[in-house]
């Protein structure tokens, strides 16, 4: 994906819903949508932020609901393919990371650590196990190529799903009002304060220290919005960054919150 690519301007959106961690919890996700529906507005834009699979079981299901309410907004006439985006989380890097196995130094170790933080669920919704995988790697690079291989075709004969995994984002934004102040920059697990945009690195779905101390404007943006956060503390809003992460799939809630352009929180419910 080229640097222009890894991140989408959400252009001039009405408003922007944005879902946050859904770790695969249909239940909630149809619950969520069904909210949607009734208040989406031509000009809207959706951005689910990150996390939408892992930990929960039924990754197919929540890929499938994705798939089938982008089909729906988009038989909205005005809708374009880039009203509708999906970022990066956490889950989702691991699952690209696991797919990569045979080239980890220790893909033992990997597999291990990747299934212990919630990517045990998606390996078992593609087909494949936890002792598959480590016989693999036993089995040296070859094998361990052929074990992934597999898990590839799986997801590539589930329909749509590999496009969803590989147009994920890494931050979405808006620059806000035409007056050019404000805006709000959308991200799965938060931003390093100390490093400009271009230059987060893996902070966009593991998180970075600070961003809940957030004082000042980050990169111009009036807020920064994430779906998840690593020390699990929920739901939290200041005047710079809010955090739409109800521990979803953790025995939580799924949380939505409704966006103007320049980041003001309009509306924020959970399920």
């Amino acid at each position: 994906m080229s640097e222009a690519q890894k991140f989408i301007d959400l252009r001039n959106p009405r408003r922007i819903w944005a879902v946050g961690s859904i770790h695969a919890q249909t239940d909630h996700l149809h619950a969520v949508h069904e909210v949607i529906a009734a208040r989406f507005l031509p000009g809207d834009r959706l951005v689910y932020l990150g996390n939408m699979v892992g930990w929960g079981e039924r990754v197919l299901e929540t890929v499938d609901a994705l798939l089938a309410f982008r089909t729906w907004l988009l038989s909205w006439r005005g809708m374009e393919a880039g009203d509708i985006v999906y970022l990066r989380g956490a889950q989702e890097e691991m699952w690209h990371k696991l797919l990569q196995l045979q080239f980890a130094p220790d893909p033992q170790q990997v597999l291990d650590w990747m299934t212990r933080h919630g990517a045990g669920a998606t390996l078992a919704a593609y087909g494949g196990t936890v002792e598959q995988g480590m016989a693999a790697a036993r089995g040296g690079t070859m094998t361990l190529g052929r074990w992934t291989q597999g898990l590839r075709q799986a997801m590539h004969a589930q329909p749509g799903h590999e496009n969803v995994f590989n147009t994920l984002r890494r931050a979405a934004y808006c620059t806000g009002p035409e007056s050019g102040e404000g805006g709000v920059l959308l991200v799965s697990a938060g931003v390093d304060i100390r490093r400009p945009l271009n230059h987060q690195g893996d902070a966009f779905w593991w998180g970075a220290p600070g961003f809940a101390q957030m004082s000042e404007p980050y990169g111009g943006f009036a807020r920064v919005v994430r779906g998840y956060d690593p020390a699990r503390k929920g739901v939290a809003v200041t005047d710079r960054v809010a955090t739409l992460d109800g521990n979803c799939g953790l025995g939580g809630h799924l949380v939505c919150g409704c966006l103007s352009p320049s980041g003001e929180i309009l509306d924020l419910f959970q399920v």
